[in-house]
């Protein structure tokens, strides 16, 4: 059996989408896959047990039916972050060991999802990245996410903590202009560490979109359209503050994005539904006109009316652009076949020993 930790140099680098992506590969060429997340960040209750919303989503993404607890045997929750403060933890490893011994029997394949960053995150615990994969003696593969910047020190320092226990680095997320920086400074640098890039998978905006439902729930708003399509995808979104004629020019360059501009502003309103925006936000809590409603059902586009002033949403629907979790199976097909032409799958068996 052979077990592969899926780290990342930070936390919503593509984790889960490389370990659905890699798991779903294995499972159609005839493994026997298993699958665990140590640690969980995100407390999820399942069947009146308390596991990791990830981990319960990977699981039923990759036909696995494990119990949540022994898939996730340690859960940050805040009573968890208070009795480590004030007191002490308790010694977490013996039950993450125990939980992959038993999910991994029977298994030709484990995959170990990680959390957040794999040298750092959990350390105030002792379940660390580097300390997790030790003690189940897991190969590990990490994701380093393109965010202004590679981090190249990091994946340098992690070859250090790990030696030939790191397969490879898969870089994600990576725009198509900082793709030869990649293929002619970063992976000759990191292959002379002896660290192999096993892929590079690019940038597609379609991978980070929102529905429209869910950013009108994310950014605390009212959908006030009934006849508004919620499963609209949101790539980006344009702030309304210039004038019309300038708007228009700027609007055409884009695609699927949403307009975020004041309730007061049907000028701007009416100019965003004719080009067919994908989503109509109205910052301080301004409703729109009778004509925008009508015009907005007609054409489909969900409006929300959020409360909060036009700045204080543009940063929270960068935050939601940046961090919305895989959920939606068009882009997990989507996102899957992303890496699946990006990772050199030869090279990361041979490096696992499959």
């Amino acid at each position: 059996m052979i077990g592969l930790y899926i780290g990342s140099t930070q936390g919503y680098s593509g984790k889960n989408l490389v370990t659905l992506a890699l798991g779903q590969q294995f499972q159609r060429e005839g493994k026997t896959l298993g699958y665990m997340k140590p640690v969980g960040a995100v407390p999820h209750k399942i069947n009146n047990q308390i596991g990791d919303e990830d981990a319960h989503f990977m699981q039923q993404a990759l036909g696995l039916s494990e119990s949540p607890s022994l898939v996730t045997p340690v859960v940050i929750t805040r009573d968890f972050h208070m009795r480590a403060f004030l007191e002490d933890c308790a010694n977490l490893m013996p039950g993450i060991v125990d939980s992959y011994k038993k999910l991994s029997a029977g298994k030709d394949l484990m995959l170990v999802g990680g959390s957040g960053s794999f040298l750092y995150s959990g350390k105030y615990c002792g379940v660390d990245g580097v300390s997790v994969a030790g003690a189940i003696g897991a190969k590990v593969l990490l994701v380093d996410r393109y965010i202004q910047e590679y981090n190249y020190d990091y994946l340098a320092a992690a070859k250090e903590a790990l030696g030939e226990d790191l397969v490879g680095v898969i870089l994600n997320d990576v725009p198509e202009h900082f793709r030869e920086e990649a293929e002619t400074l970063i992976v000759p640098f990191l292959k002379r560490r002896g660290v192999d890039v096993l892929g590079i998978v690019p940038h597609d905006p379609i991978m980070f979109a929102v529905r429209a439902g869910d950013l009108a729930h994310g950014l605390g708003g009212r959908m006030i359209t009934t006849g508004g399509r919620t499963d609209n995808l949101v790539v980006n979104f344009l702030i309304g503050t210039m004038q019309v004629e300038n708007f228009i020019t700027f609007f055409k360059r884009h695609k699927d994005v949403a307009i975020l501009c004041g309730g007061d502003r049907a000028d701007l309103q009416l100019v965003a539904l004719e080009g067919g925006c994908a989503a109509l936000i109205l910052t301080g809590n301004l409703y729109p006109n009778d004509i925008i409603l009508a015009k907005a059902e007609d054409k489909g586009v969900p409006v929300i009316v959020v409360r909060d002033d036009t700045f204080t949403v543009a940063k929270k629907m960068e935050l939601i652009l940046t961090r919305e979790k895989l959920r939606d199976k068009s882009r997990i097909e989507h996102g899957s076949k992303l890496v699946l032409q990006a990772v050199n799958m030869p090279v990361l068996k041979k490096n696992l020993g499959i």
